[in-house]
């Protein structure tokens, strides 16, 4: 168990750092005193141990966002859910290496299969997406755009934390200006 935890928090660090493909497992084992072979009884592959620290780490994630999920759907609450997003992605460095860095979520998947990296959904995307069903369904948010696609759309604001070095000193106008305008334009409120 101590292991575990040892090579669990380890691989955190590491791949918030560095990624996936330069954590050697020598970097990941030294740490809990394992040799590099015996790295092999506790997970599979280096990818293995990434999604383990994925699922870690999405119930943190989602007690972020349940707060927000919990109260009813308007405009106000979908900006609150953006911008429960720009946090994560600005406090927890493993989720925004996973976000910067889509080519190793993509190693993930071909290693060990999407139905494992899927194990993370119920804790981040399947709360998000029924929200907003429950939205559309109360006639809030807009019916005629698939579930999915507003969950693309509600991601494109880390395009803008990602890139905060474009904005100066307007980075926070900015963000706040979409995040504002997106939930107005989901919606058919003008609340905001």
């Amino acid at each position: 168990m101590r292991i575990t935890a040892d090579l669990l928090d380890t691989a955190e660090r590491l791949y918030a750092s560095q990624g996936l493909k330069k954590t050697s497992l020598e970097e990941l084992t030294a740490p809990a005193g394992i040799s590099k072979a015996s790295f092999y009884a506790f997970f599979d592959s280096k990818e293995t141990l990434y999604k383990e620290v994925m699922i870690r780490r999405a119930p943190l994630i989602a007690r972020r966002h349940g707060e927000v999920f919990r109260r009813p759907v308007s405009a106000e609450s979908l900006a609150e859910v953006m911008g429960t997003w720009t946090v994560v992605l600005t406090t927890d460095p493993f989720y925004r290496r996973l976000f910067t860095h889509p080519e190793e979520l993509r190693a993930v998947v071909r290693r060990i299969g999407a139905e494992e990296v899927a194990r993370v959904t119920p804790y981040v995307i399947d709360p998000l997406l029924d929200y907003i069903a429950k939205g559309q369904a109360d006639g809030v948010i807009d019916s005629s755009v698939r579930p999915e696609i507003i969950l693309g759309v509600i991601r494109t604001i880390g395009l803008i934390v990602m890139n905060r070095h474009l904005y100066g000193d307007t980075y926070d106008d900015v963000l706040e200006t979409t995040i504002k305008t997106l939930a107005r334009g989901l919606t058919a409120s003008d609340e905001l």
